[in-house]
């Protein structure tokens, strides 16, 4: 599972896995999975063909708080598409999925690993035009850890015709914070990334090594982290917001620093026809610190 590693890290992740030791499980439904951790939900991936995308939702920390949006709080109504954790972006070959102008369908779900100290969820997903034919073919591997600690790994393929990814801000892969959660909130919600820059104005379409979003929920600190991977082929910037929208995308670069100029578009084609992005979110308790979000990066680059 692991990868040599240096050896002052070592340490480190071998007590981070004594201290995460526990039991994921996948409990399959007709159009959901539920994830348990210790017996307990964590969250359910919803891939009914009738939504207009797949997503995980509600998210809990160990103690059962929720820390992601709930999809009917009525004291949070904005941007009704921001569900849970989901993966979506703009601007593919015109589409609007981020949006939901056009829909993301599951074609299928698969469960190579249900139970141990980390379950794996297989989803391959069509995202389609109009016509509801497929422009892109995105399959998604996600490996759910009892420390809650998810890695995703997504392949996105173009379908028949090429694919230009535009340059967009709306994008890619995100969370939804619990409303109390924000720093709009004005209740203590902090974000920080991993060259120290905090708040939303400094952390803002910046790139970083993983960024953290942290809040009250009924009166405790919960936090989101989002880790990148140096393996993408390019890193990823961050749209992190006061109001608890928190995604990372690497097709943005002229969108996140207000430079037309420094647009990249990405091209998928015959000589090119996919590629591969890798993830991690991490669920824990208290902020940055007492949540060893770094030491919890640094299992995330260890695994294969």
């Amino acid at each position: 599972m692991l990868r040599p590693l240096v050896v002052g890290c070592v340490l480190v992740l071998a007590s981070l896995q004594t201290a995460v030791a526990g039991t994921v499980e996948l409990v399959r439904g007709e159009d959901q999975v539920q994830v348990l951790i210790d017996g307990q939900e964590f969250t359910v991936f919803h891939f009914a063909k009738s939504q207009p995308k797949p997503y995980f939702s509600p998210v809990r920390a160990a103690d059962g708080a929720i820390v992601t949006r709930p999809l009917d709080d009525p004291n949070d109504k904005d941007h009704p598409h921001h569900k849970g954790i989901w993966n979506s972006i703009d601007e593919v070959n015109g589409n609007k999925h981020w949006a939901e102008k056009q829909k993301i369908v599951t074609q299928s779900v698969e469960l190579p690993i249900t139970s141990g100290p980390f379950a794996r969820l297989k989803a391959v997903n069509h995202w389609n035009n109009d016509a509801g034919e497929p422009v892109l073919v995105e399959t998604a591997v996600v490996d759910i850890h009892s420390n809650r600690l998810m890695v995703f790994d997504f392949t996105l393929e173009k379908a028949k015709e090429d694919v230009v990814f535009e340059d967009t801000k709306e994008g890619l892969f995100g969370v939804r914070l619990a409303t109390s959660m924000r720093e709009k909130a004005g209740l203590g919600g902090l974000i920080v990334d991993s060259e120290g820059r905090q708040t939303m104005k400094n952390a803002w379409g910046q790139r970083s090594r993983w960024v953290d979003y942290s809040g009250p929920v009924d009166g405790k600190t919960y936090g989101i982290a989002i880790f990148d991977s140096p393996e993408n082929f390019r890193p990823s910037r961050y749209h992190v917001r006061d109001y608890g929208l928190f995604s990372i995308s690497p097709f943005g670069e002229g969108a996140y620093q207000n430079d037309k100029e420094a647009a990249q578009h990405v091209h998928l084609n015959a000589e090119h026809p996919s590629l591969k992005l890798r993830y991690g979110l991490y669920v824990h308790g208290g902020d940055v610190t007492t949540g060893r979000v770094n030491d919890v990066y640094s299992l995330f680059l260890g695994m294969k």
